[in-house]
């Protein structure tokens, strides 16, 4: 079942989708997209992890920008537009607006306590930075582009964590990958995936440059760590 929600700020108030399981109360998962905004492809990731027990909420993080839009990678104007929009996004107020929607997502009767977070290209970024910064019971970073740019937070982070990065990653070159891989190599409770010939936004169901094959390995890798840490008692 879908159905959204606002989630309220000092700031101002935010519209966040979510898709809730079969049984409740279950853990909550705070999806962050892509630049790309709540559009059918992270709606589909939300539904995905209803379906395993997880309620799924994904907030509008572009609110203050471009409330609403939905976007995909199949042309040249809609890439350049998500571009312009991740310019224009201020990272610190996004994990803020991930904060307040942990909290949220906590304080649901629908939810059992334990909240992570998985976010995907920015999402990936801004999971990573929430993490660090805030923490929550498990979380999870599907390519997070720039994060070598933050390595000096990951040794704040005390959550569980995995990242995904993609060894052809068109956004994340061979350098800032050792550098984010060198940030991470002390923290015990971190662990970093890296799937060899593919590029970034592998994941990205219908994308251009999807993976089925990648994709369904990281996929089971997020599906049996989010299980270990928010399902298991």
């Amino acid at each position: 079942m879908q159905d959204p929600v606002r989630i309220t700020t000092a700031g101002g108030s935010f519209a966040a989708y979510v898709a809730r399981p079969q049984k409740l109360p279950a853990p909550a998962i705070v999806v962050v997209h892509e630049v790309f905004g709540v559009n059918a492809d992270i709606r589909q990731s939300c539904d995905e992890l209803a379906a395993q027990g997880y309620l799924a909420i994904c907030p509008d993080l572009f609110w203050r920008i471009a409330p609403g839009v939905e976007l995909s990678d199949g042309t040249e104007a809609e890439r350049a537009q998500g571009q312009a929009l991740y310019n224009a996004f201020d990272l610190d107020a996004g994990v803020d607006d991930i904060v307040a929607t942990l909290r949220a997502a906590r304080d649901m009767p629908d939810v059992t306590g334990k909240v992570g977070v998985v976010g995907y290209c920015l999402g990936g970024l801004l999971a990573f930075l929430t993490v660090a910064r805030a923490g929550c019971d498990a979380a999870v970073a599907y390519y997070p582009g720039n994060a070598d740019k933050y390595a000096r937070e990951a040794s704040r982070i005390a959550s569980p964590l995995i990242v995904h990065l993609a060894e052809k990653d068109e956004y994340i070159p061979t350098d800032a990958q050792r550098e984010i891989v060198a940030a991470l190599a002390e923290r015990p409770q971190v662990q970093v995936y890296n799937y060899p010939g593919r590029g970034h936004a592998f994941a990205r169901h219908r994308g251009i440059s999807y993976n089925a094959e990648a994709a369904a390995l990281a996929n089971g890798r997020t599906a049996a760590f989010l299980a270990l840490h928010l399902q298991k008692h």
